[in-house]
């Protein structure tokens, strides 16, 4: 049986690819907070990698932060998102040896694509990285 597909609100989608335009240099990071009728929140992190171009790492005290905001509003974390600024986007070595929420999805904008941006969602699954189709909301 297939996986079923996961579902972003429109507003969400959008957001999260203008954030990837706006700093095209570096790769941006953050949380997606979720409530029993799917994700609702983004939570933007600062990136504090040494190579923030290539490299996402979360800055520890706005992770805890968006995690503490994410507990008041009664929402749990659904996704850690990045960028990827001239990467496809799938999980690079990196990503996967930081895979430190093994529950949550990864959302990996690519702005390595001719006209379109790219964004994909990622579970870890036995082990590795397995895509997830996933489906913008229209109405939201």
């Amino acid at each position: 049986m297939a996986d079923a597909a996961l579902y972003i609100p429109r507003r969400m989608a959008i957001r999260l690819l203008h954030e990837a335009q706006v700093s095209p240099e570096s790769e941006v990071c953050g949380l997606v907070g979720a409530d029993a009728g799917g994700p609702r929140s983004l939570y933007p992190v600062r990136n504090v990698a040494a190579d923030a171009g290539r490299r996402f790492e979360l800055d520890p005290a706005q992770q805890i932060a968006a995690m503490k905001a994410m507990r008041e509003r009664g929402e749990r974390l659904w996704a850690v998102y990045h960028s990827h600024p001239a990467a496809p986007p799938a999980p690079s070595g990196h990503d996967r040896a930081g895979w430190s929420y093994p529950d949550a999805y990864q959302l990996i904008v690519s702005l390595d694509v001719k006209g379109v941006l790219d964004l994909r969602c990622w579970e870890w699954a036995d082990g590795r990285p397995r895509e997830r189709i996933l489906k913008v909301l229209e109405n939201t």
